[in-house]
């Protein structure tokens, strides 16, 4: 009886070790699982976005020709929505994936949290704006233009100089005001949207306007402003830093949209978007010294 019962602890003993090994055993395998899964995520881009498996872009409402055509950015017409959809395209998301919102330009550029992964309304990358927020490289370097009234008395100015009496508006904040305030003039007229600028020059409130050359040439030709024309683009203005998708300070995606923007100017995708949607509102326009 003594020897069935030391027989019987001994048993015992080697079936709870065998347990205690299997549970060391499947508890380290389910330790290893769960990195692999958690390093799998943090490399997946979906995890990288403010929707799951979407990437939601900001754009200005309204938009204009001929950055983007309709007012409907979601159509892929137009520089800005082309080069939106083919960064998108860069970073894994179809057009099915793609989400657009809305966005003043200031509320865009400013400190705080963000509702989209990132934002294009003609953004110049300034250092000042690098505080608040990230940007990409640049996928433009826009000059800048001066519209006016053809019955102005400036309609015939040649030279920025002709322009020092002028009542000159920009929008605020933007490249378009630094430019027309160091190359025309100290005192220029801000506005705090594109809107209200071209109709404040329609409305003759202000004898000539400064905005992005693409977009002067759209306003003489759609005819936002009546009578319109381009005396021309002014020298020296072509922003160096360039035009950059804005993203969220810190933002998870800003490599990899870096990554993409560059792989785009590398394979020559930004110079025949450019070609196709921008080349006849840039070529021919003439130079104010």
């Amino acid at each position: 009886m003594a020897i069935f019962v030391h027989n019987n602890l001994h048993t015992n003993r080697v079936a709870i070790a065998a347990t205690k090994i299997a549970a060391a055993a499947l508890a380290v395998a389910a330790m290893v699982s769960t990195a692999a899964c958690g390093s799998q995520n943090a490399q997946d881009p979906n995890q990288k976005t403010i929707t799951p498996g979407v990437l939601t872009i900001g754009t200005a409402q309204p938009t204009y020709t001929p950055w983007m055509y309709d007012n409907k950015p979601e159509n892929g017409k137009g520089y800005e929505s082309a080069v939106a959809y083919a960064v998108a395209k860069k970073l894994g998301y179809g057009k099915d994936k793609v989400k657009w919102v809305r966005t003043t330009f200031d509320s865009a550029v400013t400190p705080g949290p963000k509702d989209f992964d990132f934002n294009l309304q003609q953004f110049s990358i300034t250092e000042e704006r690098k505080k608040a927020v990230d940007f990409s490289p640049s996928y433009y370097n826009a000059t800048q233009g001066v519209v006016v009234k053809k019955d102005s008395k400036f309609a015939n100015a040649k030279t920025l100089a002709d322009l020092k009496t002028a009542q000159i508006g920009a929008m605020v904040g933007t490249t378009s005001y630094s430019f027309a305030k160091d190359k025309i003039k100290s005192d220029i007229q801000t506005f705090n949207d594109n809107d209200a600028l071209v109709q404040a020059l329609d409305s003759k409130q202000i004898d000539a306007l400064v905005i992005d050359t693409p977009s002067s040439v759209n306003i003489v030709r759609s005819k936002q402003v009546k009578d319109g024309v381009v005396l021309g683009q002014i020298a020296g203005s072509e922003d160096k830093e360039g035009t950059g998708l804005v993203l969220p300070k810190g933002s998870k995606l800003t490599a990899d949209v870096t990554k993409a923007v560059n792989a785009l100017e590398k394979d020559g995708t930004l110079k025949k978007l450019q070609e196709k949607w921008l080349a006849e509102y840039t070529t021919d326009v003439p130079v104010l010294k």
